[in-house]
């Protein structure tokens, strides 16, 4: 994480001479329509035990996303399986560092939304509460381990997908890996520790990440930092088999490793991050009225087609989560790793109970099981969103529901 700050400098450099990626730029709603497939039905006993699988080498152990049907999506039993693994390896003195990586086309496509939205029609409250409580403590223990860990990010990195390997020592992209934080298209809010690592990257690049839920591509990663390693993917065989001969606990030593096997890439002509002036002139307003003007005034003045097709993305999203989204980064910048994780815990519960608005079930409706991309917002424009809504977003969960209790006593938290 301490990469993301030192990144600001090379966004002019590495920006000079982009390649040509090969990743589609068609909105985000149609990706999420056509490509996250998640399963609806129960999985069998069998599913459950080998959804997150374990590889032994010679001095340390590989982490597996294993549904690959549903993109990796994150559920409770996977949260839980990566706690404990992770604990115990930590303990094990015959484990010098861990690896995690995802089976199939993914690396993560996030938390899995759709049995999400259908444990709130159930009622089922005590296990909303225990997938974002299990996930979120993962996400601390990732972020505090004691041991180098290196995020494979091969594929879609979505959501939960970016909670659960940014906060680790090393993540490599490649040609294949797709990030996005995409949460308020869905009516939700970017959590899994998003509020903590996008508030550092470059600029307010974070604050149009997150309103927007734009993709960035393996080379943007590394670009803005967050990536620390870049290879080709055809070479990840070379990369893996290079690890697991590894017999160390030593970072530099894993760094080396993944340098040796790294590859320059560049953003291409049209990334973002050519424009990261117009970003943060646009992106540095207290308020998403103010961010929407000068997106205007940025459109009239410049004839930039950026400007329009950024105004039209935030105009798909709900008015409510924008408005709680950047809040949340800027909330993000000035707080700790865990910190971030406690507010975003409220955050998450608050906006999944109903009592504030409906707007996730019903974006999750939308995007993902009725499919009919037509979202009805609620409030559905930004002038009906009152302070006291997104206040309620971040307030203190009532007496009976207590505030996720972290080991912050045992692992301290890094800013």
């Amino acid at each position: 994480m301490q990469g993301l700050k030192a990144a600001a400098p090379l966004l002019i450099r590495r920006c000079s001479n982009y390649k040509k990626s090969n990743l589609s730029q068609s909105s985000l709603p149609h990706f999420l329509q056509h490509s996250r497939s998640l399963s609806s039905s129960p999985p069998t006993e069998d599913d459950f035990e080998n959804q997150v699988l374990v590889e032994d080498k010679a001095n340390s152990r590989s982490a597996i996303l294993n549904r690959p049907t549903a993109l990796n999506a994150l559920n409770t039993n996977m949260g839980a399986k990566l706690l404990e693994f992770y604990k115990a390896w930590e303990k094990d003195s015959n484990v010098g560092f861990v690896t995690l990586k995802g089976s199939g086309r993914a690396f993560s496509a996030g938390g899995d939304i759709v049995n999400l939205y259908h444990l709130m029609n159930q009622g089922k409250w005590e296990a909303c509460r225990d997938f974002f409580g299990t996930l979120y403590t993962f996400i601390y223990v990732l972020g505090t381990y004691l041991k180098p860990h290196v995020a494979i990010l091969n594929g879609i990195t979505m959501g939960g997908g970016t909670g659960v390997s940014i906060p680790g020592t090393f993540r490599l992209a490649t040609d294949k890996t797709v990030f996005s934080t995409p949460e308020t298209l869905i009516g939700f809010h970017p959590d899994a520790g998003a509020s903590f690592f996008l508030s550092h990257l470059p600029g307010h690049l974070g604050e149009y990440l997150a309103l927007t839920g734009e993709m960035l591509n393996g080379a943007e990663m590394i670009a803005c930092g967050l990536a620390t390693h870049y290879t080709n993917s055809e070479k990840l065989g070379l990369v893996e088999h290079h690890l697991g001969k590894l017999v160390t606990n030593d970072p530099s030593v894993i760094e080396t490793s993944l340098e040796q096997y790294g590859d320059l890439a560049y953003p291409d002509k049209t990334s973002v991050l050519h424009r990261i002036e117009m970003v943060d002139k646009c992106f540095s307003h207290d308020t998403v009225e103010e961010i929407l003007d000068a997106l205007e005034r940025g459109a009239a003045e410049t004839n930039d087609p950026w400007c329009s097709s950024t105004l039209r993305r935030l105009k798909e999203a709900s008015p409510l989560s924008l408005k709680v989204a950047l809040r949340s980064i800027q909330e993000g910048r000035f707080q700790t790793l865990d910190q971030c994780l406690v507010r975003e815990y409220r955050m998450s519960l608050q906006g999944i109970s109903k009592q504030i608005s409906g707007d996730f079930c019903e974006g999750v409706r939308a995007r993902m099981v009725d499919k009919d991309l037509a979202p009805k917002w609620n409030p559905p424009s930004l002038e009906q969103v009152s302070e006291d809504m997104v206040d309620r977003y971040f307030s203190p969960l009532s007496e009976s529901e207590p505030d996720l209790d972290l080991p912050t006593k045992q692992r301290e938290a890094f800013t």
